[in-house]
């Protein structure tokens, strides 16, 4: 990296760190992955829902706007919108 780059802030692309995957948890045959993502110190709601599907593993990727201030809050929240999004889109989601 040039010296350039450091000194306006064009640093190296860093990847958002996510929380230690926590186990699935079941909702009406879907399994939610809560998996908050580490942005500057604030979580981000995010989720992997997870169903198998005529013999085929679907997987839907949610990840919202809102950021919490530790990642249990955010797997939590990220836990109830997945169960919202189950709810109101079913198979759907995987369209």
């Amino acid at each position: 990296m040039s010296i350039l780059s450091r000194l306006f802030g064009k640093g190296p692309e860093k990847s958002p760190e996510a929380a230690p995957s926590a186990e699935p948890v079941r909702h009406d045959g879907y399994d939610i992955h809560p998996e908050p993502i580490n942005e500057s110190g604030k979580w981000r709601v995010a989720a992997r829902i997870v169903k198998v599907v005529d013999g085929v593993e679907k997987t839907h990727r949610l990840i919202r706007a809102d950021t919490l201030d530790s990642a249990d809050a955010a797997a939590a929240a990220s836990l109830a919108k997945a169960r919202q999004v189950i709810d109101e889109q079913g198979d759907r989601m995987f369209d």
